[in-house]
């Protein structure tokens, strides 16, 4: 064990230890007397003496020291001996086998041996080593304390130390923290790596440096163990701007998965709507915590293994062993126990899994516990079998949460008995739960009785209900040899239910998996697809629901309905059976009736391939489970408006050819190419690319072994063409080689007459094509491919989901820039990074403010421009940190304002584009289109009678009208406005017909807060004095030209009796203040009555052609701006913007008393 760096003086008197190896920094030691053969004086005394000390006493035998080359001080780091020439060490850790001292040695040359060249101090060394020592006994020491309590002492001081030091909300929540290097180049900083609900955190203060680094889960690209030269196992974080290696962790597995975890269920939850409405757990983020990880990752292993129901919870793994009969003895596994499923998966991979569903087991029974059986259970089945299971621990919880459970699944699905004979040999309690098992196991051969079949017609709403299998085998008879094997496979089928079971309870070994490869006799084929996909179970839990859902669905005419419409003719239309509208009749039920379920998915291309093949072997009703099965279950995610499952499927395709195909895939630069071509493999498990007789084989495979089946069958088949592919020149001539050979393979044993893919290229070849036999091609795929694992599979593709759902996020960004870019003048990559800011205050509303409101959700099914919008809020923090019209107090006010005016719908949410126009404008705009969007700022619907700033002083009528139109200047010069004044409302005139839509005009409440807005954007600029007195002077303007509106408008005309009282009521020219004193009223009550406010109106055309007689106001809007600076930072403040809010929630009302 790791020890606390402590400094130890020792005699150099005796010869304690005993060096057994050395690097230049680390040398291993054991103590003589421990370990020897036989022994000099020395080593006996030491050992002696070690022997007679008690525990608390008693030397450890092995240790390790660090050795810092030139140094006099040596530091044992793993319990070790003083080396010649040294008086003071450290004890740093302690090894009481060979085998625990080694494990810390390795470790040690793993992780340190190579990072301590980069120091060129030698005291460096020591510190970054004793640092790093002491890192790891704190993490070990939480972990045993976390083991021990729900919230260890240790838990909370990091957490305390994780807010402190990023301060994040309160909604923040930590869920795992570990000791680790963080690499900077060549060199390391020693930190802590926190893992919280939404980011991965790494603090160090390392030799006087403080390093922060804050990556969000879904900015993260790729997530991957690696190595370089100097670590041999580092994990690497992949960013859109950067990579950044983690390294030196007690146990990299652990932290590895942890973070795979958290980065899945953070992009499932923020990325992936569809599968965050299926899955209630990603909608609680606040309540994730490591060991809740682990169950869903167990969780997730179990329901992919068994391939059940994604509703399904565990509750119970426990080791045990179950007896099987065909062997004779007790198999050793674990037992998963769920809501509804008792399964058992053998220790060795393959050798016996039973999948027993609740509402198939009569009784679970504690057996006497003896030496020969400890803690048995027997599990029995209602067709007369019993599972025998032993050596359970804690059995007392375990049976009395079953028969709970138990007890619930009868109540829910009651059992109904009926003593009608069944169609075939295979009882029908397993398929219909309408009667209990009475018989022993005999042939399975298809043997129909008249009045089974008349009572289930009676039975059946539906118009056909038997399979098409009629269809199939009209015409030509069979060859004498092909239903000679046909008899065979059944012979061997039928001697296997009476070994290993018949029912959904059977016992699956590796036995059955040969059978399966074979091919499924076609009599029997419907009915183990039913049996291997659980799909029984589901069709006997719901009597009467497809028939409903037929009649619920039929007759209504949507988009859904239109597809498939459009697609029932193409569904095999080579194949007799959908040749003629019964056929096409069924198909259409099926599809439709799957549609009514589960709208989300609806309808898809290729489920209709499927679907019509699962009706040549199954009834109507059987062949709907089985497709609610496949697209539900064993195809999850792959039947939805983004095909996510088949994508990463495709992905983890791609990783699976390197590792096996290295040679094909050094030769294929691009492997997205050939996933291209394998995609309709996985889509329609090959159906629709290989002859109907053969790709049956596939689908047999498929049910048994799921996913798996069709990724060695597809390597199988590139491996078979490697050759011919290395020696394509294109994408195209690999496509026509994949295509000749994929029509080439035939079934010998299938009885029926070949039916041959209806998208066969080639099968009007001069030269004959060799041809491959199913049979061989799928033994050779389970021989050459078939180790891949479950575990390893999941494990691949929550690997390869975060770059596929990164990849769609990637594809959005660049839809929305290329509709953006043209429109604006703002360069490329500015917006490049104004989308990433965008984007991130939508995340982090989605990180801290729950409940959300659907409609402020990512919804990748919406349009690319509208996947990510924004509110109000999340808008003025944005508007505050990157917009150039900042206006102190007031900037909250403006971008209030300026939301109401760019939320056209009035939906309260703003896409990017209407962001970015209106950024445009303030950076890039002429100053006619700065002023108009001002303007509008101002008018309603941006500005309300409730507008926050509407209780300011201002809104009461203070501005003076009797201003001159004579200003004095610095110098003593005068500027007479009057002439101006004249003109300018002459022209103005005669632009007011050349305008096509004229904006309203602005009230004297408006242009009240027009001329605030303007005071506040000039506020620490450079030539604010300067500024100041030139708005001034264009307020006067605008008040003059306001009140002789005012008049014309009254007098019907602007006369010349007008201009002269005007002048004659002006005050003298040393007054210049735009804004009378706030102390002091009006001297004429009369001068705004309050009724007349309306009245008093000025254009957009007279503020623009004021501002224009102003040369400072001039170059103030038509300076150049610059946006990177902003943009820098913003992205440094963006995250502490947000915690403050948080942590200050806005005040109800903001009064502002002044300018």
């Amino acid at each position: 064990m790791w020890l606390k760096p402590e400094e130890v003086l020792l005699k150099n008197a005796l010869k304690l230890w005993v060096t057994q190896k050395s690097s230049c920094y680390f040398v291993l030691q054991r103590r003589r007397g421990h370990g020897e053969g036989g022994g000099r004086l020395t080593g006996r005394l030491v050992g002696a003496l070690d022997a007679v000390l008690d525990s608390s006493a008693r030397v450890a035998p092995f240790r390790i020291l660090l050795q810092v080359p030139g140094s006099q001080v040596y530091s044992p780091i793993a319990c070790g001996e003083l080396l010649t020439g040294s008086d003071i060490y450290w004890a740093i850790a302690t090894g009481a086998t060979l085998e625990e001292i080694n494990q810390h040695w390795d470790w040690l040359e793993q992780n340190l041996l190579h990072t301590l060249s980069v120091f060129d101090n030698k005291d460096d060394i020591a510190s970054f080593v004793k640092g790093k020592v002491k890192a790891l006994i704190a993490e070990e020491t939480s972990s045993r304390l976390a083991e021990q309590e729900e919230e260890p002492e240790k838990f909370r001081e990091a957490l305390v130390k994780f807010e402190a030091r990023f301060n994040f909300p309160e909604a923040e929540k930590l869920v795992a923290y570990y000791s680790c290097c963080c690499w900077k180049g060549r060199v390391p900083r020693q930190g802590w790596l926190y893992l919280s609900i939404n980011h991965l955190c790494f603090y160090s203060f390392f030799l006087g440096k403080e390093l922060k680094l804050v990556i969000p889960w879904v900015d993260i690209l790729k997530l991957e163990r690696t190595s370089n030269v100097f670590l041999t196992d580092t994990i690497r974080i992949t960013t859109q701007n950067k990579e950044r290696d983690f390294s030196m962790f007690l146990n990299l597995d652990e932290v590895f998965k942890m973070m795979e975890q958290l980065a899945d269920v953070t992009l499932r939850r923020l990325l992936d709507n569809e599968v965050f409405d299926l899955d209630p757990d990603l909608q609680e983020p606040s309540q994730i915590t490591k060991r809740d990880l682990e169950a869903r990752a167990q969780n997730e292993f179990f329901r992919a293994f068994f391939r059940l129901p994604r509703k399904e919870r565990l509750h119970a793994v426990v080791d045990c062993s179950l007896w099987t009969p065909f062997s004779r003895c007790h198999t050793a596994g674990r037992m998963f126990t769920s809501d509804s499923y008792i399964c058992f998966a053998s220790r060795e991979d393959g050798c016996c899994n039973v999948v027993l569903p609740l509402r198939e087991v009569v009784s679970i029974e504690k057996m006497e516990d003896t030496s020969l059986l400890p803690n048995p259970i027997i599990v029995s089945i209602r067709s007369k079998m019993a599972f025998q299971f032993i050596e359970l621990k804690d059995r007392e919880n375990l049976v009395e949460g079953l028969l709970v459970r138990l007890k619930q699944a009868h109540a829910n699905h009651p059992v109904h008995y009926d003593s009608s004979p069944s169609d075939d040999g295979m009882t029908s309690s397993v398929f219909y739960s309408t009667s209990m098992c009475s018989d022993k196991f005999g042939d399975l051969e298809m043997v129909s009785s008249q009045n089974g079949e008349e009572r289930e017609k009676e039975k059946s709403p539906l118009p056909h209900p038997e399979p098409l299998t009629v269809f199939q085998q009209s015409g030509s008879q069979s060859p004498d040899s092909r239903l000679s094997r046909e008899q065979i496979k059944i012979s061997l089928w039928n001697d296997h239910f009476v070994e290993y079971g018949r029912t959904v309870c059977m016992f699956r070994t590796e036995k059955i998996r040969k059978l399966v490869a074979m091919g499924i006799p076609e009599s029997l084929r419907g009915k183990l697809w039913l049996l291997f996909s659980d799909a029984v179970t589901d069709l006997a839990s719901h009597p009467g629901y497809y028939g409903n859902l037929v009649e619920q669905s039929l007759g209504r005419c949507c988009l859904v309905t239109d597809e498939i419409e459009r697609d029932l003719h193409r569904s095999l239309p080579e194949h007799p059976a959908f040749q003629n509208e019964t056929g096409i009749a069924a198909l259409r039920r099926v599809l439709t009736a799957y549609a009514h379920r589960n709208p989300k998915i609806g309808y898809c291309q290729s489920m209709n391939i499927l679907t019509s093949v699962l009706l040549l072997y199954a009834k109507e009703e059987e062949a709907f489970w089985l497709l609610v099965a496949v697209c539900e279950r064993m195809l999850p995610d792959y039947f939805n408006h983004r095909v996510i499952g088949a994508q990463v499927d495709q992905s983890v395709f791609e990783e699976l050819i390197k590792e096996h195909l290295p040679e094909l895939a050094e030769h294929m630069n691009d492997l997205s190419a050939l996933a291209s071509i394998s995609l309709s493999w996985f889509l329609t498990l090959f159906l629709s690319i290989m002859p109907l007789e053969s790709a049956v084989n596939v689908v047999d495979c498929f049910f048994y072994d799921g996913i798996k089946a069709i990724f060695q069958l597809g390597l199988a088949v590139l491996e078979a063409n490697a050759e011919e592919l290395c020696s394509s020149k294109d994408d195209g001539q690999a496509l026509m080689i994949l295509s000749r050979f994929l029509d080439h393979i035939k079934n010998e044993d299938s009885p029926g007459p070949p039916i041959g893919s209806h998208h066969a290229f080639f099968s009007d070849d001069q030269e004959p094509y060799p041809v491959t036999d199913i049979a061989d091609l799928i033994r050779d795929s389970y021989e050459k491919f078939g180790n891949q694992s479950v575990e390893q599979i999941e494990h691949l593709r929550c690997k390869h989901r975060i770059r596929v759902l990164q990849g769609h996020e990637d594809t959005t960004k660049q839809n929305v820039l290329r509709v953006v870019i043209p429109e604006v003048s703002i360069l490329p990559e500015d917006l490049d990074e104004l989308y990433d800011l965008f984007k991130r205050a939508h995340m982090m509303s989605c990180y801290w403010e729950h409940p959300r409101p659907m409609p402020l959700r990512h919804d990748p099914s919406r349009p690319y421009a509208e996947q990510y919008r924004i509110d109000a809020r999340q808008f003025a923090h944005l508007f505050q940190l990157v917009s150039p019209w900042t206006c102190g107090v007031h900037t909250e006010i403006l971008a209030e304002r300026t939301f109401r005016l760019l939320d056209d719908n009035m939906d309260q949410l703003m896409e990017f584009k209407a962001f970015v126009s209106c950024l445009d404008i303030m950076y890039n705009g002429e100053m006619n289109e700065k002023i108009k969007l001002l303007y509008r700022l101002h008018i309603p619907p941006a500005l309300t009678e409730n507008d926050r700033d509407s209780q300011s002083p201002l809104k009461n009528p203070l501005l003076s009208t009797s201003r001159p139109l004579v200003l004095g200047k610095p110098n003593g010069d005068t500027i007479d406005y009057q002439k101006q004044l004249k003109q300018m409302i002459k022209d103005l005139a005669k632009e007011k017909d050349k305008t096509e839509k004229e904006l309203p005009k602005m009230s004297q409440r408006e242009f009240i807060q027009f001329c605030k807005t303007l005071y506040s954007m000039f506020h620490e600029d450079p030539e604010e004095n300067e500024l100041y007195q030139a708005i001034a002077t264009v307020t006067t303007l605008l008040l003059q030209i306001g009140e002789v509106g005012q008049r014309s408008s009254s007098s019907g005309s602007c006369s010349q009796e007008c201009s002269e009282e005007l002048q004659a009521s002006a005050p003298s020219p040393e007054q210049d203040s735009v804004f009378v004193e706030t102390g002091k009223p009006p001297q004429d009550p009369q001068a705004f009555p309050e009724a007349g406010e309306g009245d008093w109106t000025v254009s957009l055309e007279h503020i623009l052609a004021s501002l224009l007689t102003e040369q400072s106001l001039v170059n103030f809007f038509e300076k150049p701006l610059n946006i990177k600076s902003k943009l820098e930072n913003a992205k440094l403040n963006q995250y502490s913007l947000k915690a403050l809010e948080m942590s200050h929630p806005p005040q109800p009302e903001l009064k502002l008393n002044n300018l």
